[in-house]
């Protein structure tokens, strides 16, 4: 690795352990070496801190900070302040980074000097690593830039590459979005250079289980309006209508598992769709629509 290194990875981790070892074991074996390793604990309270001290004990790349709890975009706030490298990837300690996800960003962002933040298709897998669907196919700026402003889920946040200096000049995370950090940030990146997505699938996106209350729910459309509002006025364009919420009520579980079975079937992953299509008719048995995905799950289409 060289003295100063051409990226810095950014991992937050808090109470991360189910999968930790999968998500860093996913970065410490890339094709591209010439990285730091920037983890922050933020305060986990379970075995996470321990198996973080292992490996920095093993990887001179590893970075390892822990400290109380401060929150989410405290914590990717300090880490973007560490980074050392002229590029700063993110990575979450859920997901898995395919081995040549570093390498295909990096080459890429050297080769397009214009690109603020880069992206990558994406495979949507569920709690247990099984693949649900593909996604993230919009690839220019002009196509990632009217996603985000139409209420889109172009780019994924673990899967992103960005310039460390651009995401200082626009002011990094900020606290008053949380919980959605980072549409504002893509938002504001994209008024200073380019937006983009590779084709290729470099991050195995985890999903899990909602357990956001009604309150919640509630909070986060507001934020995710207040982020729509101030972007449409700070670029002077006309702002859409608000936002209505279809559904404010918590998710079932079972609600869940049908969406994960009806994705999966569309996408071809039938073993996945038949696991979640019977889930949903455990749970709901009572509902025709639990049945009626478990018939096209085990028919495959």
């Amino acid at each position: 690795m060289s003295q100063s290194p051409a990226v810095s990875v950014l991992l937050p981790v808090f109470n991360g352990i189910r999968h930790l070892r999968a998500a860093v074991d996913s970065i410490l074996g890339q094709t591209f070496a010439d990285f730091e390793f920037i983890i922050i604990d933020d305060g986990s309270t379970d075995d996470s801190v321990a198996v973080l001290r292992e490996y920095a004990q093993a990887d001179s790349r590893i970075r390892l900070v822990s400290r109380p709890n401060k929150g989410l975009t405290v914590t990717l706030n300090e880490g973007v302040g560490m980074g050392s490298a002229s590029l700063l990837a993110r990575m979450d300690a859920d997901d898995i980074a395919l081995p040549q996800r570093l390498e295909k960003q990096t080459a890429y962002m050297r080769e397009h000097l214009d690109c603020v933040l880069l992206g990558s298709a994406v495979t949507l897998i569920d709690p247990d690593g099984l693949p649900i669907r593909q996604m993230c196919s919009e690839q220019t700026h002009e196509e990632i830039d009217h996603a985000h402003l139409n209420r889109g889920w172009p780019i994924v946040h673990p899967a992103v590459m960005m310039r460390t200096a651009a995401v200082r000049q626009v002011g990094g995370y900020r606290d008053q979005y949380d919980t959605l950090e980072d549409l504002d940030l893509f938002l504001r990146l994209a008024e200073i250079g380019k937006l983009a997505n590779l084709p290729d699938v470099l991050l195995k996106y985890r999903q899990h289980f909602s357990s956001v209350t009604h309150r919640r729910y509630e909070q986060q459309m507001k934020i995710r309006q207040a982020i729509f509002d101030e972007t449409y006025t700070r670029r002077g364009i006309a702002a859409p209508p608000p936002i209505v919420a279809a559904n404010s009520g918590p998710r079932h579980r079972y609600q869940q598992h049908r969406s994960w079975a009806w994705a999966a079937l569309k996408a071809g992953n039938v073993g996945t769709a038949r696991k979640h299509a019977l889930a949903t008719v455990r749970q709901a048995p009572w509902r025709g629509d639990s049945w009626k995905v478990l018939a096209c799950a085990l028919r495959g289409h």
